[in-house]
């Protein structure tokens, strides 16, 4: 029996919005390019744990699952007073986290891959910072997501546990029951404000259908994959968005939901590998 996972925590110390964050990150193999993976809102890297461990990934890349400002043991900063004011995810501080934490860790132009606000977030870099990545692959990700910015997500007589359970609902029925509870395990742990916060970030601050087109694929590659089974981030609202960027390429995920990547790793690491192999390749 396997003693010790491969993959190891450690902290970074990194200026954000002139304010020092300490960001938690978990990282795994040798690999000449770099790979950044984002959770999703309201959760933390635990989700990237199964991909972290693979072999096959770990002999390419130096993987990296980092926990976003104000989640998991990404704590708020101590030198600003950030409960003086409501927390909420901006598209400006959300781009300069990836960015910001690849140049602590001296990976060049690395590869970018995240869901949901993740997945919204590889367009965003595509568009504004295309340089500094050689690709980005958005899971679950669409060009405009609006009406998840709600009260009911933030509210004294609302639990986590009602988070946790809309977060059931978006997985495959077919995802093995203990990775699909582990997701939503991860997701009552947040804190109470986090989730709402972030989907300011999702429903309101990220709209890229004006410009979209604009995106250059031969300088960043951009892949989209979207669950089968997904609700919010659906596979038409992913092929609608990469059909507006000229040479990305999309793809449905057969038997997966809104957390491919915690709710089936097996599954998910089968569709993703050729992705990132091609994008190795060129």
């Amino acid at each position: 029996m396997k003693q010790l996972d491969d993959a190891v925590g450690r902290y970074a110390r990194i200026e954000l919005d002139d304010v020092e964050h300490r960001v938690y990150f978990e990282t795994t193999g040798e690999g000449d390019i770099g790979l950044l993976m984002q959770h999703t809102a309201g959760a933390d890297g635990r989700q990237w744990r199964h991909v972290l461990e693979d072999k096959e990934l770990q002999q390419h890349f130096t993987l990296v699952a980092y926990d976003l400002p104000y989640h998991g043991k990404s704590v708020p900063p101590e030198t600003d007073a950030w409960w003086q004011r409501e927390y909420r995810l901006t598209k400006e501080f959300l781009m300069s986290v990836p960015i910001t934490l690849a140049a602590a860790l001296d990976l060049d132009r690395p590869v970018y891959m995240g869901s949901s606000i993740g997945g919204h977030l590889a367009v965003d870099l595509a568009l504004h910072f295309p340089e500094k990545f050689r690709g980005v692959v958005g899971l679950e990700a669409s060009a405009h997501t609006p009406g998840g910015y709600i009260d009911e997500f933030y509210h004294p007589e609302i639990g986590n546990d009602f988070k946790a359970h809309v977060m059931y609902g978006m997985m495959a029925p077919s995802s093995p029951e203990a990775f699909r509870r582990e997701t939503t395990w991860v997701y009552s742990q947040g804190a109470p404000s986090v989730f709402k916060g972030d989907l300011y970030y999702y429903s309101i601050d990220h709209d890229v259908r004006n410009t979209a087109a604009t995106i250059n694929t031969d300088i960043c590659s951009v892949d989209i994959l979207n669950g089968e089974y997904d609700w919010s981030g659906t596979p038409e609202a992913g092929e609608e968005l990469a059909a507006m960027i000229p040479g990305a390429r999309y793809r449905t995920m057969a038997g997966l939901g809104h957390f491919p990547m915690s709710e089936n790793p097996g599954k998910f690491l089968a569709e993703i590998k050729p992705v990132l192999e091609r994008i190795i390749a060129n």
